[in-house]
Order: structure tokens, then sequence, then C-alpha cells
């Protein structure tokens, strides 16, 4: 009789324990609309200050220009942006520095004023009245600018007591009706624009002089802070309700020895982002 073959019995193998994996942080709650319209804000502005810095080393004197569609946020037309052509500064004078280097004490800007002042966008009429004679305007033409008839002498004996060298400006009406002027005002240095005459034009609550239109205008607490330009110091007021037939924006920019100022009106209301574009590209070229 043969031998059965015998089983051998099967021994379980050890299961390795499994590790606990503790519970994750919990997902954050959905950010909120107001949220995410702060984000698309401050990122929008931080793109434009981008788009428009100072490029090169040196004596370099140039801005670029990112084209719209290049840039997040700025691709759509509803944005309200105006279309500015390419930015580029004046050659400096050989051997001269630009405004704010250390070696340029009075904060001067060598290159031709009447260059730096912004041209208009796109599809504007320029008003040429503004250019005045050879490019420099008559002080009178500035003063047009305020209502009051106190405002305009006082002003008047104030550009002579603290040494006005030029005027150069430029205007222009969008075809929605917004009209621009700028004023470049240069003077000996950037201490008599800082503490003789800015002063006098600029406080926190409201402008020194009342503007020809505008009626209460208040600190614009709504311009971005992302469009600050480096080396300039800039007020902006905004007319508030009840305004008349039209809403006047106003911006005062302190940059070495040359102050700039933008006015923006149009009948209705005068749309805050054109503004704010045009005091930060203004500021750029000064910058």
């Amino acid at each position: 009789m043969s031998e059965q073959p015998t089983t051998q019995p099967t021994v379980p193998q050890p299961v390795a324990p499994q590790p606990t994996v503790p519970p994750g942080p919990p997902e954050p709650p959905p950010a909120s609309a107001g949220d995410r319209r702060v984000l698309r804000a401050v990122l929008r502005w931080t793109a434009a200050v981008v788009a428009f810095a100072v490029v090169g080393a040196g004596t370099a004197y140039g801005i670029t220009r990112v084209e719209r569609t290049d840039v997040p946020g700025l691709a759509t037309a509803p944005d309200g942006r105006w279309d500015y052509p390419e930015l580029t500064r004046p050659p400096l004078p050989a051997g001269s520095p630009s405004p704010f280097t250390d070696s340029n004490e009075a904060g001067a800007h060598y290159a031709d004023l009447r260059a730096l002042v912004l041209p208009a966008p796109e599809g504007a009429k320029e008003d040429k009245a503004l250019r005045g004679r050879d490019g420099w305007l008559a002080t009178k033409e500035y003063l047009a600018e305020y209502a009051l008839k106190e405002d305009r002498d006082e002003l008047r004996q104030k550009l002579v007591d603290t040494g006005l060298r030029h005027i150069a400006a430029r205007g222009w009406t969008t075809p929605d009706g917004t009209r621009t002027r700028v004023y470049l005002l240069q003077f000996g240095t950037a201490n008599v624009v800082e503490n003789e005459f800015a002063s006098d034009n600029v406080a926190y609550s409201a402008p020194g002089h009342q503007v020809r239109g505008a009626g209460t205008s208040v600190f614009d607490e709504h311009f971005p802070d992302a469009a600050t330009v480096s080396g300039t110091e800039r007020t902006a007021y905004v007319e508030t309700r009840p305004y008349g037939a039209e809403q006047v924006r106003q911006a005062y920019v302190a940059a070495g020895d040359v102050f700039a100022v933008v006015l923006q009106s149009r009948r209705g209301t005068a749309p805050a982002i054109p503004f704010q574009q045009t005091v930060t590209l203004q500021s750029q070229l000064l910058g």
C-alpha cells in the first residue's frame, strides 16, 4: 500500500499595517467676488507699470510698450484703456545725467521738455492751440484753466516768484468726447517745485485752486497705488456729485524740476481708467 503525500498546511503571511494618513487641512472657501475684483485690479495696474517700465542703463532713456494682447487682463477692449503710440524719451545731451541720478542734485530734466509731453492716443483730435509758439505755451494760456480771477492772479505772481522757465503742453479730444489737457511747467530745481510751488497747489482734501468747469473736487482715493512711478509724487482729485454738464478729473505730479498738470473732463461722467492711464504714462515719461 503506497503512502499518501503529506499536504503542508498553508501559513498565512503577515500583513504590514497600513500607515494612518492624517486628514489634510480643510479646503479654503472660494474667493468672494469682491476679493477677485481687488486682485484683478492690482494685477491690471501692476501690469501697466511693468509694461511701461524704464529699460536700459546709464543714459539709456527709453520706455517699452507691451502689446495689449500680451498682458493678462489688458487684452479686451472694454477695459476703457486708450491706445497710445510707443513711448520713447528724447535723448539726453551728451554728458547730461537723467533727472533722478545721485549726481543730478537739482533733479533737472536736461532733455527737451517739449518732447516729454505725452502724445495723443490713437483716434484723438489734437488741440493745436495748446502747442503754443515753437512748442512753448504762454503763461496766460495755462492760467485760463482756472475759474477765479483771484486764483489766476495768485498763480501768475507765484510763477514769477518761483522762476518759471517754460510751459510745454498738449491737448486732445477722443471720440467719446473726453477732453484732455497736459501741462508741463519747468522750474530751476526740484526744491522749488516741491517746497515752493507744489505745496501751494495741492493738498490732501482738495486742490489749491478751482479748475474751470469743476465744482467740488476731493482727493481721488481710488487711484491705484500700483500705478505710482518712482521718483514722482502724484496727487489726484475727482469732482463729486452733484456736478454740472461735465465731470472734471485733475492730477498734479511733481517730478524733479517739472510740475505736471493733467486735466480730463467729459459731458456726463469722466471715466477713471483713461485718466489713470494718462497720468501714469506722463509720470513715466518724466520719471
